[in-house]
């Protein structure tokens, strides 16, 4: 079924997403947890060791981005990553070993270069 409301992106839009998304750590630790197996909001909450009313800004911010769906079960919502293919690039992401100049990024919370 289409959704109006709903739109393709092109590839860099798309990544923008992405990077929007892999940018707080928080969102982070919930695509990790999705790439492994769908889970309920309030596992995921416990998971992270975050506030539902956190968990759930989040989950609609990786929504609004593409990256997971919400299935209804009765209730309940099982959430998962919207695309295998998501998986995929996160298991790459995760092996990726990079050199870091630490002059330019000293302190995670500096947003300067980085």
């Amino acid at each position: 079924m289409y959704c109006p409301s709903v739109e393709a992106l092109l590839h860099p839009d798309a990544l923008a997403r992405f990077g929007h998304a892999l940018s707080d750590p928080t969102r982070t630790q919930i695509l990790l947890s999705l790439r492994t197996a769908p889970s309920y909001p309030s596992d995921l909450a416990e998971q992270i060791g975050v506030s539902r009313q956190i968990l759930s800004n989040h989950l609609a911010c990786l929504r609004g981005c593409g990256l997971v769906v919400a299935i209804p079960e009765g209730r309940r919502s099982r959430y998962e990553l919207a695309d295998p293919r998501i998986a995929r690039a996160l298991n790459d992401l995760t092996g990726l070993v990079l050199a870091v100049d630490p002059a330019c990024c000293p302190d995670s919370d500096d947003r300067g270069c980085c």
